[in-house]
């Protein structure tokens, strides 16, 4: 199908797409491609968490303290621009779009990640935020770890997208540092494992409940995995015209 035959239809329909994996799997690179050939909004949920860990820490909160950080996603004046070429986020009047990668942030996010509590608040924002734009007859990628489950489990279209562990290490330490020196290797292996060992205890993101389909992107270019995602998208728009 070609992109402006899909653009008509989400134009009648609206869209959802929900797309989960472990980190470095490629997911936040397919999300924003899929979402630009569609002509709809990319949802970062992992740039939302990292939003609320760079604010709690600028407010000095012990991010240990479960209840604290729960109580301070309350107060979080996040403003995001769902734009797949060009996201930006804004905490209040500050930007954040750079500061939310920074290492520091890598490394305490998963104290908030894990937070049962903060995770329940992140749901409802993140599945109010993909609803909206589908009743507005347009439509969201949203991308993460539990999107396909908790999140959106009746999203239109459900992916798990996997790698295997080395591929999605380098995509990850390309994607911080711009190389894979064996130094940056090594911090982002610390980062990637942690956060994946975290999470794990919370969400199960390495395999797909039933109803979603699995994209392995090991051993494929990005346009051979944003294809398989987008005739996942024909079936369902197809079927719901």
């Amino acid at each position: 199908m070609l992109d402006h035959e899909r653009r008509k239809l989400i134009d009648q329909v609206g869209i959802t797409i929900a797309i989960d994996g472990p980190a470095g799997s490629g997911k936040s690179t397919v999300s924003k491609i899929v979402a630009e050939r569609l002509g709809i909004g990319c949802l970062d949920t992992g740039a939302m968490y990292r939003a609320l860990t760079w604010f709690a820490l600028e407010s000095g909160i012990d991010l240990t303290d479960q209840e604290a950080v729960r109580r301070c996603a309350d107060d979080l004046p996040l403003i995001m621009d769902s734009h797949p070429r060009n996201p930006r986020l804004w905490v209040g009047e500050t930007e954040v779009t750079s500061d939310i990668r920074d290492p520091r942030i890598a490394l305490a996010i998963k104290h908030v990640s894990t937070n049962l509590a903060v995770r329940k608040w992140m749901a409802i924002e993140q599945r109010r935020r993909m609803m909206e734009a589908r009743e507005r007859g347009s439509g969201m990628v949203a991308e993460g770890r539990d999107i396909t489950t908790v999140v959106c489990p009746d999203a239109d279209v459900r992916v798990l997208l996997l790698a295997d562990q080395e591929a999605r290490l380098k995509r990850r330490t390309l994607e911080i540092y711009g190389d894979t020196r064996p130094e940056h290797l090594e911090i982002v292996r610390e980062q990637v494992e942690g956060r994946d060992q975290a999470d794990s205890t919370v969400s199960e993101f390495m395999t797909p409940a039933p109803g979603v389909d699995v994209v392995d992107s090991t051993g494929l270019d990005v346009d051979a995995v944003v294809e398989g995602v987008l005739a996942l998208v024909d079936t369902n728009l197809t079927a719901r015209a």
